[in-house]
């Protein structure tokens, strides 16, 4: 067994079979591809708290397997987040916390030019702090002894930029305090946060930024990710907000994140799904679309339904339906998760039935006009029909069509 850095990319092997790569965040494409290509044939198994979007957007395609290890160490727990405006108050107050319970403080300050600039704040706010700075141009082994000192209590608070990141346990250690944190991605917030919390004590991790009013929308997004997932074994729903957020990048190319902005991120998966299955000898499933032009008020409603993560995931739920059950099963999801579901929503719901149906009638178009309803089949060879309702009102629209649709056909 070789464990090694990059440079074992330089390396040359008699009968290697097997590659593992830990921190798999942390390395781009083209050492991936080189890694996998020292050897034919070689097993590959890539590690990670929080893999990268094209990774996690290859495993959801069925290119890579993917599977969870979701047991925690014994006596570990979960690290309360807070997402902060900057403010001395505040990190006076996690410090001395951390304190007064006999533990230590990370405090991680992304730039070399001001962190010294930063102990004198730090010490002007508690001059009686003992601080250790550390940052990656200090020689490797003043770094070992000032470590060595933090862990054995020598100091109260680890002043570093983002080196802390990973590979380092200090169950003394509980409170993390991390400055300008907007700029830091999903992963390494995530990454930097798991250096705290991993004795049997609970960890305390603040998220620190100049203003919540100025950060950037994808900014505030990953924070609030952040904080509303502080539980153990949350690295795979971060992913999935971080695949989310950013897109999932190139199968082919070496663009890690990012969308297929020319065909659209959903059609850009479909047409892949189906090039996959086409690949590996699976049947391509055809599935016919239904053109659905009624003069109805009829979606899911953002009054009832106010995160858009969630509408756009139930919206791709209800269009995978295949049967009437499906719909209804979603719908009673919707009323339990969300409440009742108001006239605009239950109109949606309805259409959806309404194209489940009419798939299984080969019917090909269905649409409104004043009081009539028009039906459209995909053989030619049958004429339009045409159904009058009792008036133009969306209800008796929707109910005149679902009456065809559930006794004809």
């Amino acid at each position: 067994m070789v464990v090694g850095t990059h440079a074992l990319l330089k390396a040359k092997f008699h009968n290697l079979a097997l590659v593992i790569i830990d921190e798999e965040h942390k390395f781009g494409v083209k050492q991936k591809e080189a890694l996998k290509e020292i050897a034919i044939d070689v097993h590959l198994l890539s590690m990670s708290a929080t893999p990268i979007p094209r990774s996690l957007n290859l495993a959801l395609s069925d290119v890579k397997s993917f599977s969870e290890i979701l047991t925690p160490p014994t006596e570990r727990q979960g690290v309360r987040t807070f997402v902060k405006s900057y403010d001395d108050k505040v990190i006076k107050e996690a410090i001395l916390r951390e304190m007064r319970r006999g533990g230590q403080i990370f405090y991680v300050f992304n730039s070399i030019a001001g962190i010294a600039e930063k102990k004198k704040v730090l010490l002007e706010m508690l001059p009686k702090l003992r601080i250790a700075v550390l940052h990656s141009k200090i020689s490797a082994k003043e770094t070992e002894e000032e470590m060595m000192l933090f862990e054995a209590g020598e100091y109260d608070v680890l002043l570093s930029t983002s080196i802390v990141e990973s590979g380092i346990h200090m169950p003394h250690a509980n409170t993390m305090i991390v400055d300008a944190s907007d700029n830091f991605g999903i992963a390494d917030l995530h990454q930097l946060r798991g250096r705290v919390g991993r004795g049997s004590k609970e960890g305390y991790c603040y998220f620190m930024v100049t203003d919540k009013e100025r950060v950037t929308p994808n900014a505030k997004r990953r924070l609030l990710a952040l904080e509303s997932h502080s539980d153990l074994g949350s690295g795979a729903v971060l992913a999935f907000h971080d695949l989310e957020i950013r897109g999932g990048g190139n199968i082919i190319g070496e663009a890690q994140s990012g969308h297929i902005k020319q065909i659209g991120y959903s059609l850009y998966l479909r047409m892949l799904e189906d090039a996959i299955k086409e690949l590996s000898g699976q049947e391509k499933e055809v599935t016919h679309s239904i053109d659905m032009k009624l003069s109805i008020d009829a979606y899911l409603n953002e009054e009832l339904i106010c995160e858009d993560r969630l509408r756009l995931e139930l919206y791709r739920r209800l269009s995978l339906c295949d049967t009437t059950g499906e719909v209804y099963a979603i719908e009673s999801e919707i009323a339990d998760r969300f409440g009742k579901l108001d006239i605009i929503t239950r109109q949606f719901i309805d259409v959806i039935v309404m194209k489940v149906l009419a798939r299984q009638k080969a019917i090909s178009k269905i649409s409104s006009y004043g009081e009539n309803v028009f039906i459209e089949f995909r053989d030619t060879q049958k004429s339009r029909i045409t159904l009058k309702a009792s008036s133009k009102d969306d209800d008796d629209i929707i109910a005149t069509a679902m009456h065809f649709l559930k006794t004809k056909g």
